[in-house]
């Protein structure tokens, strides 16, 4: 070891030992650290009856427990509403310190910040859209089986409306989202772009591919939307003072294949997602007749996590099969008309 090595272990030493020698021990020893653990089992669960099934408590156990979180707060911190308990302002400024102080504890007590995916057991949430879910999530389990026996993941639906909630409860781990929320508690980064494309039954359609722009708005339109009523296609049509016939809309992409099998119409998804349904479908993928643009792909995590070695090494598998995924940055594997 060099000098400078040794000097900079020693001056953390000494710092640290600093730092425990202020430390006033009889206030931490009055402290019940349980407490902290009750804290966060109702900021995630929103509701004291959950929250004592996930610590194997008795509701009134944690009952107790909350008024001493009250008590020593000096503030109500959780107030039952007809949506479950919601935190107060003090609670929610209280939350990002317990966690990330509840994370450091537990760090220190770890043999190791190493994370050995071929035999280390863990569990991840992830959050995604069911159209990244379809694109991404079959090459995430694949890699998890071959590399990782003792890791399991579960996919929860989410996009930008819900994936702030998701994560700030701890409910996810990751998300893969296309334009994430910014917030100085959430870490994230652009990995990939993604851009839109047309899903159809070629023979039902009887149309020439790729579809024109008159085929095209010519045919009904399955549209698949957040709010079940128009999309980006509309947005991009009003200027040009022309329209579609949307006749149905639905809120899954995994549910189109069904509405478009020997039937002549049509659907506009995101690429990587027409590009998967095509594969297990045998529908026909071009793309659209007008120019619907590019959008980011990015992972968004807590900033606590950012140097977990777990959730490291999983935010590099999620981003190798983002990455390399068909349709996520260019067309390619599946037969498409252009």
């Amino acid at each position: 070891m060099s000098l400078l090595a040794i000097l900079t272990v020693a001056l953390s030493s000494v710092k640290l030992l600093f730092m425990v020698q202020n430390i006033n021990l009889n206030d931490i020893a009055r402290f019940d650290f349980n407490l902290a653990i009750a804290f966060m089992a109702i900021w995630q669960e929103r509701s004291v009856s959950k929250a004592a099934d996930r610590l194997s408590l008795s509701q009134s156990a944690l009952s107790a427990a909350l008024a001493r979180l009250r008590d020593a707060a000096g503030d109500p911190l959780f107030v039952r509403t007809r949506g479950g308990m919601q935190p107060t302002p003090r609670a929610i400024e209280m939350a990002k310190n317990i966690e990330h102080g509840a994370l450091l504890i537990r760090d220190a007590f770890r043999d190791g910040l190493d994370f050995n995916p071929a035999q280390d057991a863990h569990h991840f949430s992830l959050g995604m859209s069911d159209d990244f879910q379809l694109a991404v999530g079959p090459a995430v389990s694949q890699r998890l089986l071959s590399e990782a026996p003792n890791v399991s993941v579960s996919f929860h639906q989410s996009n930008r409306h819900t994936v702030e909630k998701m994560l700030e409860t701890g409910e996810l781990d990751l998300a893969v989202i296309a334009r994430p929320p910014e917030r100085s508690w959430l870490a994230q980064e652009q990995i990939a772009q993604s851009g839109y494309a047309c899903i159809f039954d070629a023979v039902a359609c009887g149309c020439a591919v790729p579809l024109s722009l008159e085929d095209y708005l010519a045919l009904p339109h399955i549209l698949v939307s957040y709010s079940g009523r128009e999309g980006i296609v509309d947005e991009k049509l009003r200027p040009l003072a022309r329209s579609r016939k949307i006749q149905t809309g639905l809120t899954h992409f995994a549910a189109v294949p069904a509405f478009l099998r020997e039937i002549a119409a049509v659907s506009t998804i995101p690429t990587h997602a027409a590009l998967a349904l095509a594969r297990i479908s045998g529908l026909q993928v071009c793309e659209a007749p007008l120019d619907l643009g590019r959008y980011p792909v990015s992972l968004v995590w807590r900033r606590e996590m950012q140097d977990d070695a777990a959730a490291s090494w999983m935010r590099m598998l999620v981003r190798d099969a983002v990455c390399n995924h068909v349709g996520i940055d260019g067309w390619s594997e599946v037969e498409v008309t252009s």
